[in-house]
């Protein structure tokens, strides 16, 4: 510490509170909205600094030896509280914080000595200087890649992985402000850039490989995905050929109801005649086929599974009330309605019930669409985090699911009660198309 007065303390305390906090919040999805975040932000920093700088003059050894640390756990615990992000992914930014406000203190504390005979005012421009070099880097190279691999970090790190990550940087951090031997020398120079290096690299290191098995992870996904498209577009191509069968019966009938109708006139039954019309009538209007949905994709993804199941006698109601045109794309509403609908079914076969049965709703209120399935299930289903998991591990359906409905800004739940397993399912989508 090259002391000062209280003016000067301050000084240097706000530039530390300033990087640790502007740091956190430029890679940070907050909870509440910018401005008001910002205000909360600002006035929380300028308290902080103000109770360190009285800390300061009133005694200034033990702040030398540990105002450094203390920062980690008084702004640390703030910025948490400031987040919506999990709270292992916030601890991984306080440690990036707190790293880099250790390397701009070392920077300005043995520059100054080094350089300029410990003047206070080389140690504080020093520190402004690397403090700005940091947070332009942050906003011009780091914001962006960190704020839309989010989510893939999210998903990919879990709470060993992301201490591994934290131990490893707060540990440089803590040994460069740790109170104890300052003598200022080669070898304490070179062992604590050697160390701020190593850390460096370890969470950059980790951060890509992390963001590489999660985009890895996604395309696996989207492949599922389409092949599940796939699938369903062969089933209506199916469909359509058997169509094309009937359509043949039907032009070949056709030919025998012809001739039918032209002897009833030449003998001028015309009651017979009527007769027989009406009876035509009323078997071409319970042979046609019922449509489920003014929607296209939703009709035909509800009427392959319906027969898939009415196949396996599985007694399945719909209740779906949809617009012909939502937003949301044909490949999104099969990845989340044919999955749906599939696990449903196979949870049906694997129940060994001799009832079964699946109630499905779908209903459209204004931006928002509500998917509810219920199906007969097995009673040994488990679940971790709230998620079913199949033998063979959290099934790639489900991760299909989620991943679709966050992409609208959604919410998933899944439930099991009296032998009934049940998903809801809320999406956010545009009103217009």
């Amino acid at each position: 510490m090259l002391g000062g007065s209280f003016g000067v303390a301050f000084f240097r305390n706000a530039i530390a509170a300033g990087l640790f906090m502007t740091v956190f919040l430029l890679l940070d999805r907050p909870k509440f909205p910018m401005k008001k975040t910002q205000i909360y932000y600002a006035a929380y920093g300028c308290l902080t600094v103000f109770f360190f700088s009285i800390w300061y003059m009133l005694d200034r050894e033990s702040f030398a030896r540990f105002s450094g640390i203390s920062v980690f756990p008084v702004i640390g615990s703030f910025c948490i509280w400031m987040s919506r992000e999990r709270t292992y992914l916030s601890l991984y930014k306080i440690a990036l914080g707190f790293y880099l406000l250790a390397v701009t203190t070392v920077c300005g504390v043995d520059v100054s000595r080094l350089c300029f005979g410990g003047n206070i005012w080389a140690d504080i421009i020093v520190r402004i200087v690397t403090s700005l070099v940091i947070l332009l880097v942050i906003f011009g190279k780091v914001r962006q890649n960190f704020l839309d691999g989010a989510d893939i970090l999210e998903e990919e790190m879990n709470i060993f992985s992301i201490a591994a990550l934290f131990v490893s940087i707060v540990i440089v951090a803590f040994i460069a402000l740790w109170p104890g031997d300052r003598t200022l020398s080669a070898v304490r120079i070179m062992r604590i850039l050697v160390l701020f290096i190593m850390a460096g690299l370890i969470q950059y290191m980790m951060f890509r490989m992390y963001l590489h098995l999660g985009r890895e992870h996604r395309y696996q996904v989207e492949k599922e995905l389409l092949e599940m498209n796939e699938e369903l577009l062969y089933h209506q191509l199916k469909q359509m050929r058997e169509s094309g069968k009937e359509a043949v019966r039907i032009r070949h009938d056709i030919r025998h109801h012809c001739l039918l109708i032209e002897e009833y006139i030449k003998n001028g039954e015309n009651e017979k005649l009527l007769a027989y019309v009406k009876q035509y009538e009323e078997d071409v209007e319970s042979g046609r086929a019922e449509r489920i949905c003014a929607n296209e994709t939703i009709n035909s993804i509800l009427t392959v599974y319906g027969r898939y199941a009415e196949k396996e006698k599985i007694r399945i109601t719909m209740d779906v009330k949809a617009a012909e045109e939502i937003a949301v794309r044909n490949i999104d509403m099969v990845a989340v309605l044919a999955n749906v609908v599939e696990n449903a079914i196979h949870g049906c076969l694997r129940s060994e019930k001799m009832e079964k049965e699946i109630g499905l709703s779908i209903v459209q209120r204004g931006s928002q669409i509500i998917i509810r399935c219920k199906n007969t299930c097995a009673p040994d289903v488990e679940f971790h985090d709230g998620v079913p998991v199949s033998s063979s591990g959290r099934g790639v359906g489900v991760s299909s699911i989620k991943k679709v409905v966050s992409d609208y800004h959604g919410e998933t739940d899944f439930s099991m009660e009296d032998g009934m397993f049940d998903v809801r399912i809320l999406m956010q989508v545009p009103s217009g198309v």
